[in-house]
């Protein structure tokens, strides 16, 4: 048995939980995803974090299991993964030139115990042509990601600053996390560049 179960399908999760040397096994969960109408940014980010692990936590009650959710936020507005690229194209216009935050919060459940972290970034992106949303979609980096785009990647010509976790735009705050997870006594057995 693992000694920890990620409730995530995201591949840039379990990258960055396998280069901080977690033991671990990826369950993806399948839940609504609905904002439901009135809630605010923080708390939508919580509650999908929450529902995610509680998902898996069902399944593995000796084991601790880690849900997060990742959201970018204008505003009050979520801009979650794009329906299309047509989605994908209106969102990054209205990004152009703007700050807006990406929140990631992360629940880790283990038996009766649940506790939650939250982080917030700032991510200003550069004044961005049509065109050059047209080259950024077509590359298909778009597709899945929230906000429409992948810092850690492509993306990164886009952006022109960012203030607080890198890791947490990318989906999962490394040191926050870290923390989390040693509160349920887990630590890594050994970390790895090439995961």
């Amino acid at each position: 048995m693992p000694d920890l179960i990620l409730a995530s399908g995201s591949p840039r999760r379990k990258e960055i939980i396998a280069r901080m040397g977690f033991d671990f096994e990826v369950v993806p969960t399948d839940i609504d995803e609905s904002v439901h109408a009135g809630e605010k940014p923080t708390a939508y980010v919580q509650r999908m974090a929450l529902s995610k692990a509680r998902a898996a936590a069902v399944h593995y009650p000796q084991v601790p299991v880690l849900g997060a959710d990742t959201a970018v936020i204008l505003g009050e507005t979520i801009f979650g993964k794009p329906k299309d690229r047509a989605d994908a194209k209106a969102m990054l216009l209205q990004l152009s030139g703007k700050t807006h935050q990406v929140m990631t919060a992360v629940t880790v459940i283990c038996g009766k115990v649940e506790r939650s972290i939250l982080e917030c970034t700032a991510v200003t992106f550069a004044p961005l042509s049509a065109d050059l949303v047209d080259i950024y979609v077509a590359s298909g980096e778009c597709d899945d990601k929230s906000g429409s785009y992948a810092l850690q990647g492509i993306g990164a010509m886009l952006i022109e600053r960012v203030s607080g976790s890198v890791s947490c735009v990318v989906g999962l705050p490394s040191c926050q996390t870290r923390l989390l997870l040693q509160s349920f006594g887990l630590k890594p057995r050994t970390v790895s560049a090439d995961a």
